[in-house]
């Protein structure tokens, strides 16, 4: 079940802001100047989770790198569980080149394992020039840089319906403490406030990890997330007290606890924006509007829009990321290429062909942001890359698959059975702490 979340994310993220084919500029990309085809009549073979738009997405980036080096590519879906794929085509001497893997612990796991190469001069030099540093940490092993993030999810945006919060008077708050009075406003006006898919017990996570991001800091979210730090803390302790304000009241929350943890992720975001609106606002990362676009035919930037997860007790606003970094196997037949994949990967011209093609972000702060296809994904890759350092990759999918990615165990359970009853904060972070110090010792 490790992938489960993060397998909801891309499948969700392909869907973001497709808005318009065209982006601002003219001409393609890489096919201008050609290249000098140096890797004629080779093959390099890449694997990640993507399918379906994802996957036709990518290949668009595949196929710019092939026209510029003549390089013939190949991309095989994993599915859900990209270690245990990877790891038995290893064994099985059938190894790809490249696989684009989706979480910071199992990126550890193969550098553990001996399996990755580290990056050449080159794409180590380009993440220098190209990438807020938290991006090359998240890709390095004790110091060595294994992985490129190519690929990224915004996961502090809070998305609502305009109409709803037009019609209530309430305008998008920028702390925490406006966001649950604006929420109270709303549910005066005869909606409620929020959607919650506490069915996903990674949608919990995700508010948990916005809140603590924001009232404890980074250092501390640093040391909880390879557990340096104990969940009994005094701050995390006070971060689930924070959410269980949301939790425990049954005004703000759509159908109440119950109903929340009978909805899951795609019916929460229908609660907002389907044909029978519950909810003015609905948490999650900017895949929700893939959602909302294509599953509900909402214009995004008239019909729903965001505003970013608001600041928690004077603290800074928060930005929480998910992304898929790029990393070349060493039993690969041609890691040779492949590294020179990695090597275009890191460059904004390979991001711009996606950027051009929706439902996209890039971490590459010099990718210009006219690429992307409309206003509102300009503003969320804008917020990802102005946040520079203080971007914090998703807490869970750090985390060893038991603790933070498995449904019905560790972290998830623990949170939807907090939203259920979160009378007792001390309790449940106990709880966390239990499920984590097994998780992390295993």
């Amino acid at each position: 079940m490790m992938r489960r979340r993060t397998t909801l994310l891309t499948g969700c993220t392909a869907l973001v802001l497709a808005l318009g084919a065209t982006a601002c500029g003219s001409g393609d990309p890489v096919s201008a100047g050609g290249g000098d085809k140096a890797l004629a009549g080779q093959t390099v073979t890449v694997a990640g989770v993507w399918s379906g738009s994802e996957q036709k997405n990518f290949q668009k980036v595949l196929d710019a790198f092939s026209a510029k080096t003549g390089a013939k590519t190949t991309f095989t879906s994993t599915g859900d569980n990209v270690s245990t794929v990877v790891g038995s085509k290893i064994e099985g001497g059938n190894a790809p080149d490249v696989v684009m893997v989706p979480q910071v612990g199992v990126l550890q796991q193969f550098a553990e394992q001996g399996w990755l190469k580290p990056l050449s001069t080159t794409t180590r030099q380009s993440v220098d020039a190209n990438y807020a540093p938290v991006w090359k940490n998240y890709g390095s092993v004790d110091g060595t840089l294994y992985g490129l993030y190519f690929k990224a999810a915004h996961k502090s945006t809070v998305w609502y319906s305009p109409d709803a919060l037009e019609q209530a008077g309430v305008t998008p708050p920028t702390t925490y403490a406006d966001l649950l009075k604006a929420g109270h406003t709303v549910s005066d006006s005869g909606l409620a406030a929020f959607s919650i898919g506490g069915q996903d017990g990674w949608t919990l996570t995700d508010w948990f990890e916005n809140i603590y991001l924001s009232q404890a800091g980074p250092d501390k979210y640093d040391a909880l997330a390879t557990h340096k730090l104990k969940w009994t803390d005094a701050s995390v302790v006070k971060a689930l007290s924070t959410l269980g304000t949301l939790f425990k009241d049954k005004q703000l929350i759509a159908g109440g606890q119950k109903e929340a943890l009978d909805t899951d992720f795609p019916g929460s975001v229908e609660k907002v924006f389907g044909p029978e609106p519950q909810a003015a606002m609905v948490y999650e990362g900017d895949f929700v509007a893939g959602v909302a676009k294509d599953q509900f035919g909402k214009t995004i930037g008239t019909d729903a829009n965001f505003f970013p997860f608001p600041a928690v007790d004077g603290g800074s606003a928060p930005v929480v990321s998910g992304g898929d970094a790029a990393v070349v196997l060493k039993d690969g037949k041609n890691a040779k290429a492949g590294m020179k994949l990695l090597e275009y990967l890191a460059t904004p011209e390979a991001a711009a062909v996606w950027a051009k093609a929706g439902g996209f972000l890039s971490p590459n702060k010099k990718l210009d942001l006219a690429s992307y296809g409309d206003d509102v994904t300009r503003a969320t890759a804008k917020s990802l890359v102005s946040a520079g350092d203080s971007v914090r990759f998703d807490m869970s999918d750090q985390a060893p698959a038991a603790f933070g990615g498995t449904k019905g165990a560790g972290e998830w359970k623990l949170l939807q059975d907090f939203l259920r009853d979160p009378s007792d904060p001390k309790g449940t972070a106990a709880q966390l702490e239990n499920a984590a110090a097994k998780a992390y010792k295993g």
